[in-house]
């Protein structure tokens, strides 16, 4: 209760003396007068006039609730992603029934090298990885950075080649990179570029699991390992959009640089096959459109710049190591006259899709090279999207570079039908520069399925987009129609022997101890790699002389395919090849002994195989004493 304030003779201000009391809640019946006492009850009954004047608050209008956000329709990316997923399962179910014991039919020795790669790269979870190793080729070693050693990949799977062995990390591998990669090429569509879900699908089915890819998976996943390659394109396209602020300019190309990085380690052909591809397009894109095109090239060359500073910061290191380092190669062992694609091979459906013929093979010169089977149906079906949609730069520019890089595949010289015509080509312009010339000319066609993917989902969304229901029709049949011939089919698969218990049980520790050198019988080379698989059985903790890799060992130090064989490699390889065990001389067992020392050997093992019977009578004879058996193998433990 509070009292009004006196005058100055003593009276209170008015007539009468004013007590209020505010009351403790409010009815609906006395609203109007409960308002006027809590105003009162603020502002002080002494000055009645401020309640006279004072305006009662206004109640506040109801609001209409906040219209929800539109969903983001989260499920159905993960729905599609997931369906890549199951796609690619079929594709390598006949490696899961068993992975140690199963391979692939077209690409077993390349199977067997990804698999040690993959093994060796695990150490690095025990602190015992380097760039240059000597578990393989001792005592001279060999450069992962001049091989497919998938060292990205082979850093992710880890976990699962320590807790279940090389073998299930490379079938994860094959199958992931699949589903990646279509899953990446599928976001970037629907989610950076904003097209149809269904033709995002569309595109993102044939850039993951096109006629290149599909052959490729016959024991190469540093090729198909393209899953970093759609954030790469999304990089270059948000530094070619003229209204990033420099901030953001800053963030992405510094991205683009980290990205460089990653893929190198992942797989450089495929970096520089993107960087090509990427180069074209822009060209192709800036040629069709120069008044658009040319706002953004000052924010694209920027970006690159700091691009460029930072791969070439992260990067320093490793290129040194793979140019200039130890057990460095120039070139690579492979002819590009002999590797390109033949001409007749681009309007031919792969042997392992579902239109193709097993006759087709012969137009390849190795089944994972099956980089240009596009096919017929799926050439006309980009020759009319083309032509529909020549209006839009974009197609335009992706037609041009996709064209572009199926002639650089080519190669040096056209060749058609198995005919080598003379005719040069424009590869013959950056054959044997540094980087290309240890590529393969036909790969350059692999850039030419992203390409293509993006033109199909491009005619795909145009046609929802328009009210015609024929257009709207026609054109998702038609391509679904040219897409079906190169649809893949299952990769061939065999079964491959076990792994020696002596391996995998670990009893190899008797022999050579962790860092030792086994050698196996007969030693392991390009066109018989089957002893490696012991080693990656091992988790690579012993080492083997020779192998089968990319070294420095031909003329003037080119890039060649494995070492030069010592004497008694030459000698065991003879036997396994004829099984006729020779007349060992006194030289064979001086040169057996010099080898074995060369190599640093503590032993030599020998498994059942063919013609091992042979063979342990040479090796008995070579090093004058016989086998002790351990296990499932011959052991020959030197002193």
């Amino acid at each position: 209760m509070r009292s009004a304030a006196p005058t100055d003779d003593g009276r209170p201000d008015d007539d009468t003396h004013v007590t209020a009391t505010p009351p403790r809640q409010r009815t609906e019946a006395a609203s109007d007068d409960s308002t006027a006492i809590r105003i009162v009850n603020l502002i002080g009954a002494d000055r009645p006039s401020r309640v006279i004047n004072a305006k009662l608050p206004r109640r506040a209008e109801p609001q209409p609730p906040p219209e929800p956000a539109p969903p983001r329709r989260v499920w159905h990316d993960l729905a599609v992603c997931f369906g890549f997923v199951l796609v690619a399962a079929l594709l390598t179910a006949g490696l899961w029934p068993d992975p140690h014991t199963r391979q692939l039919s077209l690409g077993a020795n390349d199977q067997v090298l990804s698999e040690w790669f993959l093994a060796y790269d695990a150490r690095v979870y025990a602190g015992d990885f380097s760039l240059v190793t000597d578990r393989l080729n001792a005592p001279d070693g060999v450069s992962l950075l001049a091989n497919a050693s998938v060292i990205l990949l082979g850093l992710m799977l880890g976990p699962v080649t320590l807790a279940f062995g090389a073998p299930v990390s490379f079938a994860l591998a094959i199958g992931l990179n699949l589903a990646v990669t279509a899953s990446g090429w599928y976001l970037l569509l629907a989610r950076a570029l904003g097209r149809h879900r269904f033709a995002a699908a569309v595109g993102g089915l044939l850039a993951g699991f096109g006629p290149g890819m599909i052959s490729q998976s016959n024991g190469h996943p540093h090729i198909t390992a393209q899953w970093l390659v759609p954030a790469l394109v999304w990089c270059v396209l948000r530094l070619a959009d003229p209204g990033r602020e420099r901030r953001q300019q800053l963030i992405t190309g510094a991205l683009l640089g980290f990205l460089v990085t990653l893929q190198y380690h992942l797989g450089p052909e495929v970096l520089m096959i993107t960087a090509f591809g990427l180069f074209l397009f822009c060209a192709a894109y800036a040629a069709a459109a120069w008044p658009d095109a040319r706002p953004r090239l000052s924010g694209l060359a920027s970006g690159l710049g700091i691009t460029f500073g930072v791969a070439a910061m992260l990067l320093a290191y490793p290129l040194w190591l793979q140019f200039a380092g130890p057990q460095h190669v120039r070139g690579g062992p492979f002819p590009s006259y002999y590797f390109g694609l033949d001409a007749a091979s681009l309007t031919t459906i792969s042997p392992l899709a579902l239109g193709g013929d097993r006759a087709a093979a012969n137009l390849s010169t190795d089944p994972a090279e099956y980089n240009g089977f596009f096919g017929i149906p799926l050439l006309l079906a980009i020759a009319g999207i083309t032509l529909w949609l020549w209006r839009r730069p974009v197609a335009v520019a992706c037609a041009a570079a996709a064209a572009a890089m199926v002639v650089l595949a080519l190669g040096p010289r056209l060749t058609v039908d198995g005919e080598q015509t003379g005719i040069a080509l424009p590869f013959a312009l950056i054959d044997g520069l540094p980087g290309v010339s240890a590529a393969l000319p036909g790969r350059f066609a692999l850039a030419a399925g992203p390409l293509f993917a993006v033109l199909v989902a491009l005619a795909v969304d145009t046609a929802l987009a328009v009210t015609d229901g024929w257009t709207r029709l026609i054109v998702p049949v038609a391509v679904l129609a040219a897409l079906a011939p190169v649809a893949p089919t299952p990769l061939p698969t065999e079964e491959r022997p076990a792994v020696p218990r002596y391996f995998t049980a670990g009893m190899w520790r008797g022999c050579v101890g962790d860092g030792g050198v086994l050698v196996p019988v007969p030693l392991p080379e390009p066109r018989r790699p089957e002893s490696m698989r012991w080693a990656a059985a091992a988790d690579t903790r012993f080492a083997l002389p020779e192998g089968s890799f990319i070294g420095p060992y031909g003329t003037g130090g080119t890039a060649s395919l494995g070492a030069f064989p010592r004497p008694t490699s030459l000698l065991l390889a003879q036997v396994a090849d004829t099984g006729q065990v020779p007349v060992i001389t006194d030289a064979q067992r001086a040169d057996a002994l010099a080898d074995a020392r060369f190599w640093g050997a503590r032993c030599f093992v020998l498994a059942a195989q063919r013609n091992d019977a042979p063979l342990r009578d040479t090796v008995e004879q070579l090093l004058g004493f016989p086998p002790q058996r351990v296990a499932d193998v011959d052991v020959w433990k030197l002193t």
